[in-house]
């Protein structure tokens, strides 16, 4: 088999998962290889960094435009299953990347300008200042050291009390503008911090003065009334960590924690 250095072509197998790691859809486990293959290759490396700018318009489209409800319910039933997908993955990977150019473009010229109001990654940072009103959710049976029994949509908290000494200590629920809003409260000695998870569709991106890449997800960190606030997308959903008295450093390694198998 001819190594990357004699054919520099892509395949369709890594075209396919160059696409799933620029989406999140990507198994986490093959996650490392995925991003080792990617920084071997400046063909791939460039590849996905135009990937990653489109889906990032995508994400900013669907968060600050507002589809009419009719073309909405329309692209929802029209949306193929997740096993449809995929199984379609290998097909169309090699023209994934203009098919989501086009796709930004249609976003642009469909929907209607602006959305006054919208919720804003601020407006879930502060729903964590308002402290927990439920107890903390229990690990997950199914995975104790990784996961917790709460989830908005296909994300779930995360258990960090074994392997980092965060440990969970409550929780809230809230919605906002329509989205629903879970937050989980976890304290390591002093030090408490919150998670909040707001539903699909994704809240704008802020302004940040600190922009930062790891595992292939962009964090960008704000500060909010004395608080450190730490944003980032998942499966459409908006992720928000923050806290008083912990660095920048330590909310984005929470972030992106990976979860062990």
């Amino acid at each position: 088999m001819a190594s990357r250095a004699e054919n520099t072509q892509p395949t369709a197998a890594e075209l396919a998962d160059l696409s799933a790691l620029a989406d999140g859809t990507l198994d986490p486990s093959r996650r490392a290889q995925v991003e080792a293959n990617i920084g071997a290759s400046p063909e791939l490396s460039a590849l996905y960094a135009r990937e990653r700018r489109v889906v990032d318009a995508l994400h900013q489209a669907r968060a600050t435009e507002r589809a009419p409800e009719g073309l909405r319910i329309r692209i929802e039933a029209s949306r193929p299953a997740r096993t449809v997908v995929a199984r379609r993955r290998l097909g169309y990977a090699g023209g994934l990347v203009g098919a989501l150019a086009a796709l930004a473009l249609a976003l642009v010229l469909v929907l209607p300008g602006g959305a006054p109001g919208a919720p804003s990654v601020s407006d879930a940072a502060a729903l964590a200042a308002r402290g927990p009103t439920q107890a903390a959710p229990a690990p997950d049976p199914a995975r104790p050291q990784a996961m917790l029994q709460q989830n908005v949509g296909e994300v779930y908290f995360p258990n960090w009390g074994q392997s980092l000494g965060w440990r969970a200590v409550g929780s809230r629920t809230d919605r906002l503008g329509g989205h629903q809003a879970i937050t989980v409260y976890y304290r390591w000695r002093e030090d408490q911090i919150a998670y909040t998870i707001v539903s699909a569709p994704a809240l704008a991106k802020p302004a940040a003065r600190q922009y930062t890449w790891l595992h292939g997800t962009e964090f960008r960190t704000t500060t909010q009334n004395g608080r450190l606030v730490v944003s980032w997308y998942r499966a459409g959903d908006t992720c928000v960590l923050s806290g008083r008295g912990v660095t920048a450093a330590e909310l984005q390694t929470l972030a992106a924690w990976e979860a062990p198998r």
